[in-house]
C-alpha cells in the first residue's frame, strides 16, 4: 500500500498512556512499512472531526487508534462526511479497554500485527446503526446498560474489563424497571423493561454477549430486552451474559429488526458503542444501514 495513512488516536483511556501508544503505533508501522499522518485526540469527540477532516482532505484511509469510543466518534465522522465504502476505508488499532469490535472482526490485540493487516488490506463491508442521529458499528443500549456505562466512566481505578463487571454488579443492586413501548419490524411489547440492547455485533463491556447472535454484516439487528424482574433475578443472569445463556430465561426476549422504536419512562441514558451521547431521552429510534462502511479485516 501506498498512500499515507490518517491515524486518529485517542490520547486518553485505554490500556497505556499516550507515550505508550505512540511508541507502539510508530513501531508497527514502521515494521509494516506504512507512511501515516498521525491526528492525536484533544477533547470529547474531537476524533468526529478530525476524521470529517481526513475524508475531506482525501484520505482513503482512516485508522481508529484507541478502544470502541474511539471507533464510534470516527465512524460518526466518516457517516457526517457522507463517505460510502467506495470513499474510504476504516482501519482499527484496538488500543482501548474492551475493543469488541476488533474481537468480532478477529482482529490481532498486538499492535504491530494489527498494522500489518492494514498492510495486506483485505477487507469487508459491514453494517452501521443508527440511534437518534448517533452512528454506531457494534452496540447501543437503553436502560439499564447505559446506566453501567455511566458508572464504570467513574471507576478508572479499576483497571481492563473487570470494571465493566463491578459497575454491572452495582447498578443491579439499584436497578429499578422502566416503563416502555417497543415496535419493530414484526413486532410490539409495552411493559417494565429492565434494558433494551442493540446488537450490530455479539459483545459489549469486553465480556458481556448481550446479543450473542448478532452479525455485522447480515442487514438486520439482533435487539435484547430484558422484562420487568427482581434484582436477585438480575444478579443470576449476569454471569449468564459472559457465554449468551441468559437468551434461555423467559425473562429475556431476543428478536431481530431493520428498525426498532422505543417509548421509555422514565427518560435513559443511550449508549453507542459504549459512549453515552444522550442522558435523557424518551423517544428513541434504531435503524440499519446494510454494508455502509468498509473495514480492513
Amino acid at each position: 500500500m501506498t498512500s499515507t495513512l490518517k491515524i486518529i488516536m485517542n490520547t486518553h483511556g485505554g490500556r497505556h498512556s499516550s507515550d505508550t501508544k505512540l511508541a507502539l503505533i510508530e513501531r508497527g508501522m514502521h515494521a509494516a512499512g506504512l507512511a501515516f499522518d498521525l491526528a492525536p485526540t484533544e477533547y470529547p469527540n474531537h476524533a468526529v472531526e478530525l476524521a470529517r477532516q481526513a475524508v475531506a482532505a482525501g484520505y482513503k484511509i482512516i485508522v481508529a487508534a484507541g478502544g470502541d469510543g474511539t471507533l464510534n466518534e470516527v465512524v460518526n465522522g466518516m457517516m457526517q462526511a457522507a463517505a460510502g465504502p467506495a470513499d474510504v476505508t476504516l482501519a482499527i488499532l484496538p488500543l482501548g479497554t474492551a475493543n469488541d469490535l476488533a474481537y468480532t472482526l478477529k482482529l490481532p490485540s498486538d499492535i504491530t500485527a494489527a498494522c500489518h493487516r492494514i498492510a495486506a488490506g483485505n477487507s469487508r463491508l459491514i453494517d452501521v446503526g443508527c440511534v437518534n442521529g448517533r452512528y454506531f458499528a457494534n452496540n447501543s443500549a437503553v436502560g439499564l446498560e447505559p446506566v453501567v456505562t455511566v458508572t464504570q466512566h467513574r471507576m478508572r481505578w479499576i483497571k481492563g474489563s473487570v470494571r465493566y463487571i463491578v459497575a454491572a454488579l452495582k447498578c443491579i443492586l439499584a436497578a429499578k424497571p422502566w416503563q416502555a413501548r417497543l415496535e419493530w419490524d414484526a413486532g410490539v411489547f409495552e411493559g417494565p423493561v429492565v434494558l433494551v440492547s442493540v446488537g450490530n455485533g455479539p459483545r459489549t463491556g469486553g465480556a458481556f454477549f448481550i446479543t450473542p447472535k448478532a452479525q455485522v454484516d447480515d442487514g438486520q439487528f439482533d435487539f435484547v430486552y430484558g422484562l420487568g424482574m427482581s434484582r436477585l433475578r438480575l444478579l443470576w443472569l449476569l454471569p449468564q451474559t459472559f457465554s449468551g445463556r441468559h437468551l434461555g430465561s423467559r425473562m429475556v426476549v431476543n428478536r431481530r429488526t431493520t428498525e426498532l422504536a422505543i417509548t421509555i419512562t422514565p427518560a435513559s441514558p443511550i449508549q453507542a458503542d459504549g459512549e453515552v451521547f444522550e442522558t435523557s431521552a424518551t423517544h428513541i429510534k434504531y435503524k440499519i444501514l446494510p454494508g455502509r462502511l468498509r473495514v480492513i479485516v
